[in-house]
């Protein structure tokens, strides 16, 4: 049933396979070679293909109750902030510091290059544990979770992140960013 995602991938696949000379076996369940085997594999396949779409519609359904909660979904955290027992976004102490150097280095006038030779000079880390690089600073410098704002998708929640910058800098910072 994981061979393709709904019927018509699975025909396909199934297609090639038999252009191939392979023969696609079942192992959860014994079809017959027969006019009522093709039916029952036909039936297989729409259940597999409903399971995956009630899934898919069940998890889309789970990140938008969490989004209304302003709740972490998974995916990459910015560097600042940890996932709390409620799975709502907290200030990191560990790392927050970091975030607010940054910000403070550039709205003072520090260029990129400047600002990631002291941050690795300091031993300081990306949230993946690396040096910090023009990319990573730029994610950093862009991010509206610093300034409260959680999104997802076209939602966007004001002050519903703990916010590490106040709006004068960050402003000040996409100004110069432009």
């Amino acid at each position: 049933d994981r061979f393709g995602r709904n019927r018509e991938e699975l025909t396909i696949n199934k297609l090639k396979c038999k252009k191939n000379g392979v023969r696609v076996e079942y192992i959860a369940e014994k079809i017959p070679d027969s006019p009522e085997g093709v039916i029952l594999e036909s039936v297989l396949e729409g259940f597999a293909e409903y399971y995956s779409l009630q899934l898919s519609q069940n998890i889309r359904r789970g990140q938008s109750e969490s989004a209304e909660k302003c709740q972490v979904l998974g995916g990459n955290r910015p560097l600042g902030y940890l996932t709390g027992p409620d799975k709502k976004f907290v200030i990191d102490p560990a790392t927050a510091p970091t975030v607010r150097m940054i910000f403070d280095m550039y709205a003072g006038g520090s260029t990129t290059a400047e600002i990631v030779r002291h941050l690795n000079e300091l031993g300081l880390r990306t949230l993946h544990g690396t040096s910090f690089t023009p990319n990573s600073l730029h994610t950093v410098l862009k991010n509206e979770k610093y300034i409260g704002i959680y999104t997802y998708k076209d939602k966007r929640v004001i002050d519903g992140v703990p916010r590490l910058i106040d709006d004068d800098t960050f402003y000040k910072v996409q100004e110069m960013l432009k």
